[in-house]
């Protein structure tokens, strides 16, 4: 034990946590943090001037590390601030440790926030340290709840006295953690059973199989059944794009739900919420006669709204594991004939499609403003081997998915949740995580215009991130969810919208915006200069923006 003061304290436990990063904007509250970070040059500060920006780089570094990232607020009023890109990290299920300091907790006739309380909404767990001894145990606490499966952001909070107070304290990191957690046998010998007779098995994978590092195991199962493979997001890499079973993303839960999956009898969910989606429809997102099947490590989510048939709690990659030695002693001569026709199958309706994709590529290859199908393009030309993308683009991503093949994990991280403006902050983090690979940004208009202070920061600490901004001129994601309001809820066959407050009718200058802060930006309206001034941009080792008008239609 050694007599230290609360700040000290802190400091030292994240050296033995291994931080190496705070992402933050900080206030006169916290002086007592920076005061002590001045005397540990191996802890940074990535200051930026506003507070999503510190949340998405957070985010990004955290899911690219695979290790709880850490962040810096001010109070109440810059943690309301940060609260949109918390909500995104508490939904995809982000380690993340978000702290602010508090007045002292002697000034309670004045009133003071109780900022646990404030956030308690979006965190795994939320607490105050109100005393100098307590900072140790409760940053412990903090990292060890974030990286526990299911995984997720916390809140620490720091009364003016417990970091300039002085305790006896203790500074011992969180354990390594061991989250491998097995499946139940006869659950597993269940599943295989449903899938070894399966005539139309299907697979829906999602972020938490690529948080376990389980690809490989699910690819394994893939093949083996000759099951169709959807993801339900992919804002990780999940399932190889390549893969002749992999058809794409799945629809979340809609009419469209049901038709995709119409002639699906077993469904295996894996890492995924099961379906998760903005509107409500009543009864079930599968049909009745369809058996689904949920493994997954976060157990809130298994059978949580959808009727399951066998839910296995289990690390995605020791459960499918399981489930792919399984299959092998259970299916037939015949059953791996009928599996193999499946898969050809979807080989040929996955060639069809590519097809189809080309086709739309030279249908709207010459169209102005230019394509999102040639924008992408264009992008894919010019990407050097190993880059990375930080994809948030919204309704672009179906050109980005069918120009870009993601077949390495790790290779693309997107926004997860319902708040805009992750991916300015995303890539920078994705950088700082992955500092020998090249890294693009492909973001939306409306997205960027979020955090667009995020190009101060990129500026300042020269982060070499090259932007590539979707500029469609309007908050197009809002135009499609409204035609799906109309045509779903409303019920009107043909809908009709002015789209109100969804247009720009000033477009946004996010190249003219990079410039004043000091990042290299150029607007780009003709499809043939888009590749060239990538390449550029790459090469400089310097951030820059690509601000591409692109049409916007729906």
């Amino acid at each position: 034990m050694t007599k230290m003061t609360g700040k000290r304290a802190l400091m030292e436990m994240l050296r033995a946590e291994g931080v190496k990063y705070i992402f933050g904007n900080p206030g006169t509250s916290e002086s007592a943090i920076l005061d002590a970070l001045e005397d540990y040059p191996d802890i940074e500060y990535i200051l930026t001037t506003q507070e999503g920006a510190a949340m998405g780089m957070a985010d990004a570094y955290a899911r690219s590390t695979q290790r709880p990232s850490f962040v810096n607020l001010h109070i109440e009023t810059g943690l309301a601030n940060g609260i949109s890109l918390l909500n995104n990290a508490y939904e995809g299920g982000t380690p993340m440790v978000v702290t602010s300091a508090n007045k002292d907790v002697r000034k309670l006739a004045e009133g003071r926030t109780r900022l646990d309380e404030m956030v308690r909404l979006f965190t795994k767990w939320s607490a105050e340290a109100t005393h100098p001894e307590q900072i140790p145990s409760v940053i412990r606490r903090a990292f060890n709840e974030a990286k526990t499966p299911p995984t997720g952001p916390v809140y620490v909070g720091f009364s003016a006295n417990a970091l300039d107070g002085e305790a006896e304290v203790e500074i011992a990191p969180s354990s390594p953690g061991y989250f491998r957690m097995a499946p139940d046998a006869q659950a597993i010998s269940e599943t295989a059973d449903l899938l070894s007779s399966a005539s139309n098995p299907v697979i829906i994978v999602g972020d938490r199989l690529a948080q376990s590092g389980g690809i490989a195991e699910a690819v394994r199962v893939a093949e083996l059944t000759g099951a169709e493979v959807y993801s339900s997001a992919y804002s990780e890499m999940n399932f190889p794009t390549a893969h002749p079973q992999f058809i794409g993303r799945s629809a979340p839960s809609s009419p469209a739900t049901r038709e995709q999956f119409a002639d699906a009898d077993v469904v295996l969910a894996v890492g995924t919420n099961v379906f998760s989606g903005f509107f409500y429809y009543s009864g079930r997102a599968l049909g009745p006669e369809t058996k689904l099947v949920h493994m997954d490590q976060s157990h809130r989510e298994v059978g949580k709204s959808e009727p399951t048939d066998i839910g296995i709690i289990a690390d995605p990659k020791t459960g499918l594991a399981h489930l792919a030695d399984a299959l092998e002693s259970t299916m037939s001569g015949s059953d791996s004939e009928a599996a193999k026709g499946r898969a050809a199958n979807l080989a040929e309706r996955k060639a069809a499609l590519n097809s189809a994709t080309q086709q739309r590529l030279k249908d709207r290859w010459d169209i102005s403003p230019m394509s999102t199908e040639r924008m992408m393009h264009e992008v894919a030309s010019a990407l050097p081997p190993g880059t990375l993308i930080a994809d948030d683009s919204v309704t672009t991503r179906d050109a980005v998915h069918s120009a870009i093949s993601f077949d390495e994990p790790g290779t693309v991280f997107g926004e997860r949740g319902g708040a805009l403006g992750w991916g300015m902050g995303g890539a920078l983090g994705l950088k700082l995580a992955n500092p020998d690979r090249p890294v693009v940004g492909i973001i939306g208009d409306g997205s960027s215009m979020m955090t667009v202070q995020s190009l101060w920061t990129a500026a300042t600490y020269n982060i070499p991130v090259v932007y590539i901004i979707c500029n469609n001129r309007a908050y197009r994601i809002l135009k499609l969810n409204m035609n799906v309001y109309k045509q779903d809820i409303v019920g009107e066959d043909e809908p009709q919208s002015k789209y109100m407050a969804m247009d720009f009718p000033i477009p946004m200058n996010i190249a003219g915006m990079a410039e004043a802060m000091g990042v290299a930006g150029r607007s780009v309206t003709d499809p043939a200069d888009l590749a060239p001034a990538l390449k550029a941009a790459l090469e400089s080792g310097k951030p820059a923006v690509l601000d591409v008008s692109i049409d916007g239609s729906v």
